[in-house]
């Protein structure tokens, strides 16, 4: 059934339909195994499979590199799609799409040539970037460094989500004479340690937990400076986070619907004989699929703003390329509050169309709201209500990067005492 037909609203463009009927099956098929994975913490090694052969990972490709040529905005609703049958592969792919982004922004012509054929075979990347406990929050305590012409990269990483479904890490670390720097090493190199410790309440088969790389080699043309990135990553991986937050409020609409149409009981203080038939029910059900079609067209009219800043590097004017960049991440920015309320609200109202078996654990229907917080807990809305509002007010446009750890000082008063 079309999104039209679905009463969700018509795709991004004239071809949607046909590329997302392309995937419809495979996400379908993921669906079917969502509640069962989440209870039994099934890590998803089969869904991830089904995608990659179905050739999901290069759909931004363009068609001549093996992809589907699809835009940013086509992107983000594939992502709501496959949201609504398990976020959890979603976000198991975030870093992955990010890292898709980027080859396709590169300067590098034998960097971009490279990276196409590894995509298009299926290849796919995790992440290895945020560094717990006391890590400074400026610079990387993973470090790459030189011996005998050899590079090699040592440290720890934590929240390094997709990591042990992907074939390679990108892998955020602190250069010889101290720059910051992008390396990518495969998974199965010789000293690199992926452990599935995630012990977060949502998100749980993202395999966001630690990574260790020990001695690990590093190949020349696998290191990028931070400043030859794709310049809208900010904005692009919080839309990621806004479809996948979109997803689930379609994944609770259709949960909700399915158990109030297969509900028998009903209470003697109830407006009909069956939950079908009560107005407040069904009233229930409706808001939280408004707030669903709500949140996805979000979502959607964020993505716009991100396809004009990746075609704005086309224009050859650093100027308007960087401008565009800005707005892209202040359009995100403004549509978190408010995308993340109407998913999390729904997640709660839901158990209101229902009894209190809907809290029995086989039926998984509290891992939408898990689900969502966890997303949406990543980058604190309320920074990012603050920097909109100061744009609104005195004109600041957002910064360029988010980073997190504690500020230097602060090791260092910790040592003193």
């Amino acid at each position: 059934m079309s999104q039209i037909d679905s009463a969700w609203g018509a795709g991004p463009s004239e071809r949607y339909e046909a590329l997302a009927d392309h995937f419809r099956p495979v996400f379908a098929r993921i669906a079917e195994g969502a509640v069962q994975r989440e209870l039994e913490r099934e890590l998803a090694f089969e869904p991830i499979k089904w995608l990659k052969e179905a050739g999901f990972g290069a759909v931004r490709l363009p068609v001549e590199a093996g992809g589907l040529g699809a835009s940013l905005p086509e992107l983000a609703n594939l992502l709501i799609e496959l949201s609504e049958a398990d976020s959890n592969v979603t976000q198991a792919l975030r870093v992955h799409f990010g890292v898709v982004e980027d080859i396709l922004n590169t300067k590098d012509a034998a960097r971009r040539e490279r990276w196409f054929k590894r995509i298009a075979a299926g290849e796919t990347t995790g992440s290895a970037w945020t560094e717990a406990g006391n890590a400074s929050i400026e610079a990387f305590g993973t470090r790459l460094t030189e011996k005998g012409g050899e590079l090699t990269v040592t440290g720890a990483k934590y929240y390094t989500t997709g990591s042990l479904y992907a074939d390679w890490i990108d892998l955020g670390v602190t250069g010889p004479q101290g720059e910051e720097l992008s390396v990518f090493v495969r998974t199965d190199a010789p000293g690199v340690k992926i452990v599935d410790d995630w012990d977060g309440f949502g998100q749980i088969l993202s395999v966001s937990g630690t990574t260790t790389f020990t001695d690990v080699p590093v190949a020349r043309e696998e290191v990028v400076d931070d400043k030859d990135r794709f310049k809208y990553s900010a904005a692009f991986y919080q839309l990621y986070h806004l479809a996948t937050i979109a997803g689930i409020g379609r994944a609770i609409t259709r949960d909700v619907a399915r158990a109030v149409g297969a509900r028998n009981r009903t209470y003697t203080h109830a407006n009909g004989p069956r939950s079908s038939q009560d107005p407040q029910v069904l009233a229930v059900v409706g808001r939280a699929r408004g707030a669903a079609y709500s949140a996805g067209a979000i979502a959607l009219k964020a993505a716009e703003s991100l396809q004009r800043a990746f075609d704005a590097r086309l224009t050859g004017n650093d100027e308007a390329e960087e401008h565009a960049n800005a707005i892209a991440e202040l359009e995100t920015a403004q549509a978190q509050t408010v995308v993340t309320s109407l998913v999390l609200d729904s997640a709660t109202s839901l158990f209101d169309a229902l009894g209190a078996s809907a809290t029995r654990k086989p039926l998984g229907l509290d891992r939408h709201w898990r689900n969502a917080r966890t997303l949406s807990s990543h980058n604190p809305r309320i920074y990012k209500d603050r920097i909109v509002g100061d744009f609104a007010v005195n004109g600041t446009l957002p910064p360029y990067q988010w980073r997190i750890g504690q500020p230097a000082a602060e090791p260092a008063r910790q040592a003193a005492e």
